[in-house]
């Protein structure tokens, strides 16, 4: 069995976790939310962190969000999207409200706009808030081997553009240009598939 397919299949084991613990939180059941905080509340973080870049309004979003994800765990459907792809879109929407109700929305002067970061969310992240998970791993599985193994790496194991060049022998730049043009073909896959 290859790399590629062992990580394939701790992915769905781990979704599949999620999904489970998720559904047990929408009974009330305290520990299956733990589980489900151990389990993304780091890429929520994350998710919080880019919306706001004070760590502690993050941290508040983040809070809040955990509390509306035990509120509405009742509302979960595994068949219509990914856990993680609900979390996320449960978690950004919840600090996208927070920041409005804060009054701090579009408050910084148009000259500073160059300097904002893109607060979307990344390729992955649009792909899986979408519930296209199928779609995804089948576009994912027609790229090039090697390719197929970077973004799986570097976008379903959190490993870095820099680990990966590390791992490979090869230049940062190189891992850069290859992730960029799978990146390419995964989203003109996904267009003419759906």
């Amino acid at each position: 069995m290859g790399t590629d397919s062992i990580l394939v299949d701790f992915d769905a084991a781990r979704r599949a976790s999620l999904t489970d613990a998720l559904l047990r939180c929408g009974k009330g059941d305290r520990s299956a939310f733990e589980s489900v905080y151990k389990a993304t509340s780091a890429k929520l973080f994350g998710v919080c962190l880019r919306i706001f870049s004070d760590r502690n309004e993050a941290e508040e979003a983040l809070q809040d969000a955990y509390i509306t994800i035990w509120n509405r765990a009742a509302s979960f459907e595994a068949g219509r999207a990914s856990p993680i792809s609900w979390l996320v879109t449960v978690t950004r929407n919840r600090a996208i409200d927070r920041l409005r109700s804060k009054g701090k929305a579009g408050l910084a002067p148009l000259d500073e706009a160059a300097e904002i970061a893109d607060q979307s969310p990344l390729a992955d992240a649009q792909l899986l808030a979408q519930g296209e998970d199928d779609l995804l791993y089948g576009c994912i599985d027609g790229l090039d081997p090697r390719d197929a193994h970077f973004i799986r790496s570097a976008f379903i194991g959190g490993a870095t553009y820099a680990d990966l060049a590390a791992h490979e022998g090869e230049p940062l730049g190189t891992i850069k240009s290859r992730i960029r043009r799978a990146l390419m073909k995964l989203r003109t896959c996904m267009e003419v598939a759906s």
